[in-house]
This record gives structure tokens, C-alpha cells and sequence, in this order.
């Protein structure tokens, strides 16, 4: 019966091919914009190392003052981000799996090899464990070794972008690079990565690209660098050196632990609390005891990485694909209606009134699936027109404007849904024409 339905179907448009074309064009647009707004959010609300989710935490302490915080954020919670005093003590803890503390800093790093420029880069200040705690990939070499992160050897890990810039893309691992005029080794270059949101630092962008190069977190006092993100300050101190600049109560680091067990996790929370109590006793912490362990989604979910313009623009997607769907209902009465005659000559020849039913369900089916398609076709257009706009500075957020194959299936899906709900009542209602008013007729 399906491909008798479909031959009605193919016949049904070639009746009508305006009519046709025009909720095709309507399901297509409908759905074209859905799906852009659908794709933008799945991927700025997932999270990107959901397979540690349980056992990655951002480690944050309230050592405000007790003057109002100059964010309202931190009323209820403490700021996200440490003072290097804070995210040094806290590294040093041995009930992590894993732990680290970081920042970012702007360096000038060149290879020194004929016709390659040097490179404005953004370095992050980490430990080792940076590399295994976020599972992130390598070409060539690997992260530097213990003691090198101890003794704060001069080793460097390049991303692949900047290994291209400044090797051509060749395992460079051994070869010598610039920093801030100071030799360092390579000993790493990453494979592709970039997790979307970039959630171990979203104080400088939640869609930022990674950063250029990688180097020990003990090269923070030899640097003597100001970080390039974000710096906050509550006290009025005196600042006018480096080693006062780390002392101060400015915060400016992040800091990350790897707790594999929730028991891990409450040591490690009552270490947090223990500390912050030590350090009430010699003036500071002053504010309530504010010690917070947050997983990756709970540190995406408090950054409010997701806003409410996405969640809008979802609604609205929605709500513009049920516009067109009412409009698809009407051209769907006017064709369905306009061929009446021969459902009630198919009536009258012993179709059943289900018969009559599933066969127009089967044509509108159709129309939603070749909207489907067109939808497709101008999701994709217009997602590129996305990725090139952010493209021009925008950091990474047009990365996360593609369709992937769950996308697609999705659209699909809607547009077979869309075709049956702007259907269903048009079929039902030539369902229930009576054939002898038209037998009469004819």
C-alpha cells in the first residue's frame, strides 16, 4: 500500500506544484531557523569533558574583604578565581589524584628559523598534570616530567597552530624557542583540541581558542609578568613590585583537582575548609566560611556560559517554525479539499476512511521530509554565514556553529514531525467527506 500512496502522493504534486513548492519553502525556513538556534545551543551547553564530570572539580575560597564584592556573583559565593598565595597552598595538597594551579600570561615566542615571524602568543602558566587531568591529545612529545615541573625547567608545549607557525607543522620536539627572549626546549605539541565551552578558564572568554603555548607554573616569579586575564583587587595595598603583586590579596590564578571518590572529596573539602580557618587566624578570610569543590557542569552552570538570550532564541526558533506550520495547515486544507472529488470517488469504490487518512498522511510526510532537506541546505548556509562573522574576533564561538550528524538526524526528525502535525488535521478532515455529495456531482 505505501507505494500506491506514494504514486497518489507523486501525482498530487504534479496537480498542484506551486502549492506543493510553497509548504515545502515554508517547512524548509520553519525549520532552517530552529535548527540554527537548536545547533548554537546543544553546543554552548555541553560539556565538553562530560566523561570526568565526577571527578574534576574547580576549587574555589572566599578571601574578600568584608566590604561588598564589586561583583554581585560573590554576595553568595566566592570569587572564582585564587590569589597566588591561595591557588599555591591549595596545589601543594597530596589528597588530589591530581592538582593545579594557573594563569595566563601574553609572551612573544619565536623559533628563530629563516622567514618565521614571531608570534604574540597567550601562555599559560600550569603544572603537568594539566595535560592528563583534561585529557588533552598530543602529536609529538608529551607534557614535561616532574622534575622539570618542580625545579621550573625551561620546557615548553606547543599547540598545534603555533607548532605550524613556527616549525611548519613538524615534530619540533627538541628544537629551542624564544620566550620573552629566555630559551625553553620543546618537549610537546598537541594534537587538535579545543573544548567548547573552554571550561577550565572562562575568566578570559568561554569561547576563546587554547592557548599558544604551555609552559612550568614555577616560571611565574622569574617572568615577572602581569596576567592577561582577568585581575581583581579588593584591597588598598600597597603594589609596587612583582613579589608584592603576588602577596597581594588580587585575584587572578585558577586552580583545578582531579577527587576520583566522593571520600577523596570530603577530605579534600575538609583541607579547604581547615586552611581557609588558619588563615582567619592570621587576619584573612574574614567573610563567612565559603570553600566550594564544583564540577565541570556545575562551573559552567554558575558562569552562566549558557544565557538566557540562548534559551530565547531557542523559543523563538520554535515559535517561527509553528508560524509556518499553521501556514502549511492552511495551504494543506486548500489543496486537500480542492481534490476531494477523487477521495470520495476512492470512497465510494470501498476505500476505508482510514484508507483515505493514511494516504494523505503519507503525501504530507512527504512535503515535511523535502522541507526537511531544504532546511538542511539553509541551516548549513546560514551557520556558515555565523562561523564567518565570528570569525573576524569573536574567539571560538563560531567553531561551535556546525551540524554534526545528531543534528541532522534531529532535523530530520522535526521535519517528518512537522509534516504530520500540519497534516494531520487536513486529513482527518477529507477523512470525513461523505462520497455521494460528490457522486452526485459528477
Amino acid at each position: 500500500m505505501l507505494a500506491y500512496y506514494l504514486r497518489l502522493a507523486a501525482q498530487s504534486h504534479r496537480r498542484s506544484p506551486g502549492l506543493s513548492a510553497l509548504m515545502v519553502i515554508a517547512i524548509g525556513l520553519g525549520l532552517s531557523v530552529c535548527v540554527m538556534a537548536l545547533a548554537v545551543f546543544r553546543a554552548v551547553s555541553a560539556n565538553p569533558i562530560w566523561w570526568k564530570n565526577d571527578v574534576l572539580y574547580a576549587v574555589t575560597v572566599d578571601a574578600w574583604g568584608a566590604e561588598q564584592p564589586p561583583d554581585d556573583r560573590f554576595l553568595e559565593r566566592s570569587s572564582p578565581q585564587l590569589t597566588y598565595r591561595d591557588a599555591v597552598a591549595i596545589a601543594r595538597s597530596d589528597i588530589p589524584t591530581r592538582s593545579i594551579a594557573m594563569w595566563n600570561s601574553n609572551q612573544v615566542v619565536e623559533s628563530g628559523v629563516p622567514g618565521t615571524k614571531p608570534l604574540n602568543g597567550n601562555v599559560r602558566l600550569t603544572g603537568r598534570d594539566f595535560f592528563a587531568m583534561f585529557d588533552v591529545p598530543f602529536a609529538f612529545g608529551s607534557g614535561w616530567s616532574v622534575a622539570q615541573d618542580q625545579a621550573g625547567e625551561p620546557v615548553i608545549v606547543l599547540n598545534r597552530t603555533t607548532n605550524e607557525k613556527l616549525f611548519g607543522g613538524i615534530n619540533s620536539v627538541g628544537r629551542t624557542v624564544r620566550v620573552d627572549g629566555r630559551d625553553m626546549r620543546v618537549v610537546g605539541v598537541l594534537a587538535d583540541w579545543q573544548p567548547t565551552p573552554r571550561f577550565y578558564d572562562l575568566n578570559t572568554g568561554s569561547f576563546n581558542i587554547i592557548e599558544d603555548a604551555f609552559i612550568p607554573f614555577a616560571w611565574t616569579e622569574r617572568l615577572g609578568k602581569n596576567p592577561a586575564g582577568s585581575t581583581q583587587c579588593w584591597k588598598d595595598e600597597r603594589i609596587d613590585s612583582y613579589p608584592a603583586f603576588l602577596a597581594s590579596e588580587c585575584v587572578w590564578l585558577q586552580s583545578w583537582v582531579e577527587l576520583p571518590d566522593a571520600a577523596t572529596r570530603e577530605r579534600f573539602q575538609s583541607f579547604l575548609d581547615n586552611y581557609a580557618r588558619e588563615q582567619k587566624k592570621q587576619g584573612r578570610m574574614v567573610r563567612p566560611l565559603n570553600n566550594r569543590l564544583e564540577s565541570v557542569s556545575e562551573w559552567l552552570e554558575r558562569n552562566e556560559v549558557v544565557s538566557t538570550d540562548n534559551r530565547m532564541l531557542v523559543g523563538l526558533g520554535f515559535a517561527f517554525l509553528a508560524v509556518c506550520l499553521l501556514n502549511v495547515v492552511g495551504l494543506l486544507l486548500a489543496k486537500f479539499l480542492g481534490a476531494a472529488p477523487q477521495a470520495g470517488l476512492r470512497r465510494a469504490l470501498g476505500a476505508r476512511r482510514r484508507d483515505i487518512v493514511q494516504q494523505h498522511l503519507v503525501e504530507v510526510v512527504g512535503i515535511g521530509l523535502a522541507g526537511g532537506v531544504l532546511g538542511l541546505l539553509l541551516s548549513m548556509l546560514g551557520l556558515w554565514g555565523v562561523r564567518a562573522m565570528y570569525a573576524k574576533g569573536f574567539g571560538n564561538l563560531g567553531s561551535v556553529a556546525h551540524l554534526d550528524w545528531t543534528m541532522v538526524w534531529i532535523a530530520l526528525g522535526l521535519s517528518a514531525l512537522a509534516g504530520i502535525l500540519a497534516g494531520l488535521y487536513p486529513a482527518l478532515r477529507v477523512g470525513r467527506v461523505q462520497p455521494a455529495s460528490y457522486l452526485k456531482t459528477q
